[in-house]
């Protein structure tokens, strides 16, 4: 089965051994591409239907990026906002896509993403909760800024009858986001009452080989 080239974002896929399976969306990091997370998919369980997105904003000379990083007059890194949701609502479509033209079940999706993308996986799973089954969040942190109505997100959490587990992971010397804005996720979920697992590693901004395997055994008992 070859990737569809009609939906609304250029993708690579990994088919599943079996029809009706379970769907699981990657999102790459600012300036990669949909090939970079997909590494993961040889070794990830033939279960999954993996479909790795790639970001809709070219940059030069290569790579994609699902909203543009700014800096102030301090050298302060800050978000463009508008392009994050513009970026949340493709995500959307493209997963209503998938669910729609793929050999994929219709129950809760399970999305991983690194970085920007872990990022984008927050944002989407605290805003449509019901969607997601389980979300990988990878070096990344919470923008309470990307969370639909966010005063009702407490109630949406106590009141939805499925809601996502989350496995949350980070480098103590990370470089590109700082440890201690991913330290804040663990706090946020006990608020939700989220089931959550945080890891930590003693890495920069990259996936280590046992973040992977933890990452990897978490998922996978969660098909």
């Amino acid at each position: 089965m070859k990737a569809l080239t009609t939906l609304a974002l250029q993708h690579v896929i990994r088919p599943a051994k079996n029809p009706d399976a379970p769907l699981l969306i990657l999102l790459h990091g600012y300036g990669s591409n949909e090939q970079d997370l997909f590494s993961f998919a040889p070794e990830l369980s033939e279960e999954f239907f993996i479909v790795s997105a790639r970001a809709p904003h070219e940059l030069t000379p290569y790579g994609a990026a699902w909203y543009a990083i700014n800096f102030d007059a301090t050298g302060a890194k800050f978000t463009d906002t508008d392009q994050a949701m513009d970026s949340m609502n493709l995500l959307l479509q493209f997963i209503k896509e998938c669910r729609e033209h793929y050999p994929v079940n219709q129950e809760p999706i399970s999305i991983l993403g690194f970085s920007q993308g872990a990022i984008l996986s927050y944002g989407l799973s605290l805003s449509y909760p019901q969607l997601f089954k389980n979300v990988v969040a990878m070096s990344g942190y919470i923008d309470e800024n990307l969370i639909m109505d966010r005063g009702g997100l407490e109630l949406r959490f106590r009141e939805s009858e499925i809601t996502p587990a989350y496995f949350i992971s980070h480098g103590t010397m990370d470089q590109v986001v700082p440890y201690d804005w991913a330290k804040k996720a663990p706090v946020f979920m006990e608020t939700l009452q989220a089931d959550f697992l945080f890891k930590e590693y003693p890495i920069g901004h990259g996936v280590a080989r046992d973040n992977f395997y933890d990452m990897k055994a978490w998922l996978e008992a969660r098909i």
